[in-house]
């Protein structure tokens, strides 16, 4: 493989005799699996801002189901 700004390789093949096409395959996977290139992730909401607080569960008819109108939990 190409040398790094180093002088160091990359890329070592230890055993066999890949050919390039195997070797792109490998760079290929490589930095697909590096995901999107060391950018910083995006910031985590605020639980003040999940507008899924808003939402309730349903309402079921029965015995104590005016406490869980209103009470969370």
């Amino acid at each position: 493989m190409t040398p790094s700004g180093n002088g160091e390789p990359v890329l070592r093949v230890v055993r066999g005799n890949p050919t390039p096409e195997e070797i792109a395959a490998l760079v290929a996977v490589l930095v697909a699996r590096r995901g999107d290139g060391g950018a910083e992730p995006a910031p985590s909401r605020s639980a003040w801002a999940d507008r899924s607080r808003a939402l309730r569960r349903p309402l079921y008819p029965g015995p104590g189901a005016w406490r869980c109108s209103a009470l969370p939990g």
